[in-house]
């Protein structure tokens, strides 16, 4: 039995290597953020609860040592069932290592999909940015129409009035002008405004 300990103890040396380069790639790879603080096995096979390899594996290694023990004191029932378990336990290790890039593949296609899905966002409300900005200013464009309308109306006006309503329409095409000169800077500041959003 003790060949068979020892069999064991250099396996899960080889596991125990691999398990460890595996977990650092995939600390590093962003689709393991998607399955991170997930366990990787059962609790029906382990007790450890983990997202990386190397724990379990050192599970194992503390399992065996106790099958070690059993032994030693000759409880073959529980050292058997304890190997049962040892072997199962591994055999469940060397296929996740084996097939941890399948492991990640099904996250790596959700974060490809949370992605887009982001862009398609951003690029949405640059949309939609750019479309309350073009209604703005086509708004803006029309007000500015309307007072140039209005100040066109009051200079004729003014030119057949009286003095003293022409004193008054004077003071009106003053005001209109200047609220001309704010609608002219609001047009000009969403003209920039919009060539910003062209830029994304």
């Amino acid at each position: 039995m003790n060949t068979a300990i020892d069999k064991i103890h250099n396996i899960l040396e080889q596991l125990s290597l691999q398990a460890q380069q595996i977990d650092q790639q995939n600390k590093q790879a962003k689709s393991h953020k998607v399955i991170q603080e997930n366990d990787i096995f059962s609790e029906a096979l382990f007790l450890t609860h983990s997202d990386l390899f190397h724990p379990y594996v050192l599970e194992v290694k503390k399992q065996t040592h106790e099958l070690s023990r059993l032994l030693a004191a000759k409880k073959n029932n529980l050292a058997h069932s304890r190997l049962l378990q040892i072997e199962q336990q591994i055999s469940a290790l060397r296929n996740a290592l084996n097939s941890n890039s399948e492991l990640h593949k099904e996250p790596e296609q959700r974060l490809v999909a949370m992605k887009a899905r982001r862009y398609k966002k951003a690029a949405q409300a640059v949309m939609q940015s750019s479309h309350n900005l073009h209604n703005k200013l086509n708004e803006t464009f029309e007000f500015e129409r309307r007072l140039i309308e209005m100040i066109e109306a009051r200079e004729l006006q003014r030119q057949k009035a009286t003095a003293k309503v022409s004193q008054q329409l004077s003071e009106e095409v003053l005001a209109l002008h200047q609220r001309l000169g704010r609608c002219r800077q609001a047009i000009s500041k969403l003209e920039r405004e919009i060539a910003q959003t062209n830029k994304f």
